[in-house]
């Protein structure tokens, strides 16, 4: 079996390299050591691995950058002295999250889980189900182009406040009331919001989260929101009939 460690700390390569020598747990054939981001790239861009070791900050940036150069499908333990990326590292193939300084202990049990998942299960749904969430990440819009008279202007989604449908204009107000016309439907442009920002209530209205200042239930069938800024839409907002038990628990999330 072949192993690359992206490490930079001759020491820390040194101890997991003699760890790796001594178990008996993954038959080892080869190591490479990969000290920076650069070598990895490098690396990966022509060849490959049974398994990888991967220090999370390097000497030229962080190792998560790797994932935007190269396409990796190959499991990865990985090993820091930082426990705040455990979230991010689990959108990869990640088969676990070491924390220096490791005991042997460890390592064994890491190496047994990446053996028992290599053994009982196929690995293709956890490709494709990587592959699609990096899709939908790389899809999602974080920031809209609008016209300011003969100028454009780019607008964050976080100052968003919402989208809404006047006529056959789709219009975008931002949380200082500024209103511009933006040049899609609601209907696409729902399919490239973050979801956990922005929600279709009814036909007319995408909103932003943090754009409703109020919510008046007048009844189980009918639920009015009060958005801040006021749209220059006279009109009162209902959460469509279907959609308000999803919109109701998306506000609570």
């Amino acid at each position: 079996m072949k192993i690359a460690i992206i490490e930079d700390e001759l020491l820390a390569v040194n101890y997991l390299k003699n760890l790796l020598d001594t178990q008996s747990i993954v038959p080892v054939t080869e190591t490479v050591i990969l000290r920076s981001k650069k070598q990895a790239i490098d690396f990966f861009e022509k060849d490959s691995a049974d398994l990888i070791f991967m220090d999370i900050h390097l000497g030229d940036g962080m190792s998560l950058e790797i994932f935007e150069q190269v396409e990796l499908f190959t499991p990865i333990i990985f090993i820091t002295a930082f426990d705040e990326y455990a979230m991010r590292v689990f959108r990869h193939f990640t088969i676990d999250y070491l924390l220096k300084p490791f005991e042997e202990e460890d390592l064994h049990k890491a190496l047994q889980k990446f053996i028992s998942i290599r053994n009982n299960f196929d690995p293709e749904p956890v490709l494709k189900s990587i592959s699609s969430l990096r899709q939908a990440e790389e899809e999602i819009m974080k920031r809209f182009m609008v016209r300011e008279g003969n100028k454009l202007k780019s607008i964050d989604e976080h100052n968003t406040a919402y989208f809404f449908a006047s006529g056959k204009y789709l219009f975008l107000t931002t949380k200082d009331h500024q209103t511009y016309i933006y040049d899609d439907t609601i209907k696409d442009i729902i399919q490239k919001l973050n979801p956990e920002i922005f929600f279709k209530i009814n036909r007319k209205f995408i909103i932003n989260k943090e754009a409703v200042s109020e919510i008046i239930k007048h009844s189980s069938q009918k639920v009015e929101l009060r958005l801040s800024p006021e749209p220059e839409v006279n009109a009162e907002i209902f959460i469509s009939k279907m959609q308000i038990a999803e919109c109701l628990n998306w506000l609570n999330s």
